[in-house]
């Protein structure tokens, strides 16, 4: 959401998506304003662009080595708007009811922690591409708990010094906002939450994601314009689930304190049935993006027209009033008019596997298992 202080977890992964205007400051130039728009309009689609891409990639590798594809089901999409508004509620209760400093405290050790992962997870890939400039040494860390058939695996996972040095790198990144809370700290744990949500939150049917997108459609808007919680919520809570960008830079620089604010859940959202579109483009194995670049567009369709109306009525809006039908609208009119909305609509990642193929699937690996323990 565009200017909204904050939403609710990122750990309940795509809560965040409502639009409120935290500050109430109008900017001090319109210059600045068109400066700040631009800005949040750019990273919100760098994440998605480069998150949809991962996720192609990371379906495969799944694929490739056997693993199971863990994907939102149908129920699980209708349900999801119910789980957030509990979640949600929840929060305004506990801030109406307890110290906000000290809840505050314990959310910024929580998201010091999974920011630092999450920049590591995106920079290891990079730091991996660059010359060598020590020696890189492999490692394994196996962590299993009880004895004999009770032994339980807990930790398994493999990983070298240039990983290392990418954690290093994260946290500190992490130690900068931990200190500061500086906007630009924010805004690299803010990108680095939606690049790796828009990655790995995978829908596996269109079907599925009309059905998610539908239902926050109408989650948005009641919480935003029927209730005092989501703005409530979004003066209290303070975590780096938004991405923000002064509106007074040209007249303050960096120590600028007028923000415009684009909360997570507008970008990961629409972001993941984005970046399922591309995946349906791959399947064709056409070399044409054709359906991911419409949901681009009508992305940035959708938060061009939130920012305008907001701008027009000096009002919080709820962004995926907008997103939603511009993002799930366009892609289909376009295989209505190419004649693909029956493959769209029956495309799957994961095609669910028969009993009989499940069940050959556990024989095999309880051989193996009896093997690897002679």
């Amino acid at each position: 959401m565009a200017n909204s202080e904050a939403d609710v977890s990122m750990e309940n992964a795509t809560l965040n998506e409502t639009l409120a205007n935290a500050t109430g400051r109008i900017p001090s130039t319109p210059e600045g304003m068109a400066v700040a728009y631009s800005s949040l309009l750019i990273m919100a689609l760098l994440p998605i662009f480069v998150g949809s891409f991962r996720s192609v990639k990371f379906l495969k590798d799944r694929k490739l080595n056997g693993e199971a594809v863990e994907t939102m089901s149908s129920k699980d999409a209708a349900m999801f708007p119910v789980y957030a508004s509990a979640a949600l509620f929840g929060i305004y209760l506990v801030f109406k009811f307890f110290s906000k400093e000290y809840i505050n405290l314990l959310l910024t050790f929580y998201f010091f922690c999974l920011g630092v992962l999450a920049i590591a997870h995106i920079l290891s890939p990079i730091v991996h591409k660059l010359p060598d400039i020590f020696t890189n040494v492999p490692y394994h860390m196996i962590f299993t708990q009880g004895e004999g058939e009770q032994k339980e695996e807990i930790v398994n996972q493999e990983f070298d010094r240039k990983d290392l040095f990418a954690l290093v790198v994260s946290a500190g990144f992490g130690i900068w906002y931990l200190v500061q809370k500086h906007w630009i700290a924010n805004n690299v744990f803010g990108l680095a939450f939606s690049v790796n949500a828009v990655e790995f939150l995978q829908l596996n049917t269109v079907i599925t994601g009309c059905i998610l997108l539908g239902g926050l459609f109408f989650y948005d808007i009641f919480w935003v314009f029927g209730t005092d919680v989501m703005v409530t919520v979004a003066k209290s809570f303070e975590a780096p689930i938004k991405l923000v960008f002064p509106q007074d830079l040209l007249e303050n620089g960096l120590a600028a304190n007028n923000f415009a604010m684009l909360g997570l859940g507008d970008i990961v959202i629409p972001g993941i049935f984005i970046a399922l579109l591309l995946r349906f483009d791959v399947s064709k194995k056409t070399n044409s993006h054709l359906y991911f670049y419409c949901g681009f567009f009508a992305y940035i369709s959708g938060l061009v027209t939130t920012i305008g109306v907001m701008h027009f009525y000096k009002h919080a809006q709820p962004a995926l009033l907008y997103l939603v039908p511009m993002c799930i609208g366009f892609p289909l009119f376009v295989a209505l008019i190419r004649g693909e909305i029956k493959d769209i609509l029956k495309y799957e990642d994961s095609p669910e596997v028969t009993k009989h193929e499940t069940d050959n699937e556990e024989s095999i690996k309880e051989e193996s298992d009896e093997k690897k323990s002679k």
